[in-house]
């Protein structure tokens, strides 16, 4: 695991999702899930929307396009609000 991008995309995690959702995310990791947190954090985040090209409001746009696409209505609730 790349560490700065890790603490980077926990960082903007934070920000787009607001401390309460990404702290229980977190306290509710066990062996099984960690992996999969430690991933989306390092690589979603701290990778994919740290990066400059997109500002982060047409980035979220694209996202809640995507969601909608894909019918993820419960992922689409977390990211609107």
């Amino acid at each position: 695991m790349n560490r700065a991008k890790f603490e980077e995309g926990l960082q903007i995690r934070r920000e787009v999702l607001e401390n309460e959702y990404v702290d229980k995310a977190i306290s509710q990791m066990d062996e099984f899930s960690r992996p999969l947190q430690e991933l989306v954090t390092e690589y979603c985040w701290g990778t994919v929307w740290a990066r400059p090209e997109l500002p982060r409001k047409i980035r979220s746009i694209i996202n809640l396009a995507m969601l909608t696409a894909l019918n993820r209505p419960h992922e689409l609730k977390i990211h609107i609000r």
